[in-house]
């Protein structure tokens, strides 16, 4: 191999890339396991954390987290900044989320996950300084038809047009939040149904761009972190995503300009994170409409992951069964 084959390969995430990091995600939710629904939330993210930074010193890679458990001061593991990996390999960004959905798992609720997104070096916008973000999430057929801009109603109707379906068969997915008690009516008034969110709007979003599932539609205010570990998987199933940032406070506000960011632009996948070499992975920790949660069969712990690769267009399943007494 030339120094320039071997150049290219080191900077930009490989094929195997994504099949080493699904064993952090699958490490992460096999610890959280024993605290599915035993009401502490921090002592379920601090095992997964745990979990998920032990495996990824494994990996042959060079990994700078843009979106982590917070700043170093108050995420000693995983912190924004943090460089993960072996350091040899492909120079990446990476979003880590050890539990996307660590209410739920405290209370034995469905749909959390352990979540790892990656994009090559300098891709990946580092939006930390700013919480919340406006979301809209579809699939392909979303694409130049839907605006954030528009009133939910229009956006309805057009994608049901797009779509070839009746309004009244259009699902929207949204956070129970008092914040969208307005918006949900929104929806409801347009004709179409709603399908609320406990919490966990990674995965409403990529069920949303999923062609399988009955959701057609992901909206509403969710943070902004989740939104560019989204956008890493919506540009692996060729939907849409499309956010604007929402600073609570001028405080906020300023913050977020003092990092580059423009809080009146309507940002596109393109603009969450650049490029065409973006992988998602994500194991299940408790049950839920994108992957199964984690299952103790006898001797054996059964895990669910989905892995997406943007430049290859492949979404995986990948079922594994691991010795339980080698974990617990």
């Amino acid at each position: 191999m030339t120094n320039t084959d071997t150049d290219a390969l080191y900077l930009h995430p490989d094929r195997n890339l994504a099949m080493e990091l699904v064993r952090a995600t699958e490490a992460a939710s096999i610890r959280a396991y024993p605290f599915i629904g035993r009401g502490d939330k921090l002592a379920a993210d601090g095992a997964a954390v745990d979990a998920m930074r032990a495996f990824l010193t494994t990996v042959n890679f060079d990994g700078v987290v843009v979106i982590g458990e917070g700043e170093k001061d108050e995420a000693p593991m995983l912190f924004n900044g943090e460089h993960v990996g072996n350091g040899r390999g492909p120079a990446c960004d990476i979003a880590v989320d050890p539990i996307d959905g660590t209410s739920l798992t405290a209370a034995g609720r469905q749909n959390a996950l352990s979540v790892i997104a990656v994009s090559d070096r300098g891709t990946m916008l580092d939006a930390s300084s700013v919480f919340y973000m406006d979301k809209i999430v579809t699939g392909p057929e979303g694409i130049g038809v839907i605006d954030i801009d528009r009133p939910i109603g229009d956006n309805i109707r057009a994608l049901a047009k797009a779509k070839g379906k009746d309004v009244s068969d259009i699902k929207v997915a949204v956070l129970d939040r008092p914040r969208h008690v307005g918006l949900i009516e929104e929806i409801r008034a347009a004709g179409a149904g709603t399908r609320l969110l406990l919490d966990g709007d990674v995965a409403g979003g990529i069920n949303a761009a999923r062609y399988e599932t009955r959701t057609d539609m992901c909206v509403g205010v969710g943070g902004s972190p989740e939104g560019i570990v989204t956008a890493c998987a919506i540009k692996a199933l060729g939907g849409l995503i499309q956010g604007r940032l929402l600073p609570k406070t001028d405080e906020e506000r300023q913050r977020a300009i003092d990092a580059g960011l423009d809080v009146d632009r309507i940002y596109e996948a393109d603009d969450l994170v650049r490029g065409n070499n973006t992988m998602f992975v994500a194991t299940g920790v408790t049950d839920g409409g994108l992957v199964a949660g984690v299952r103790k069969k006898g001797p054996i712990i059964r895990t669910e992951s989905l892995v997406l690769r943007s430049r290859s267009g492949t979404i995986r399943r990948i079922v594994a069964d691991h010795i339980a007494d080698k974990w617990f």
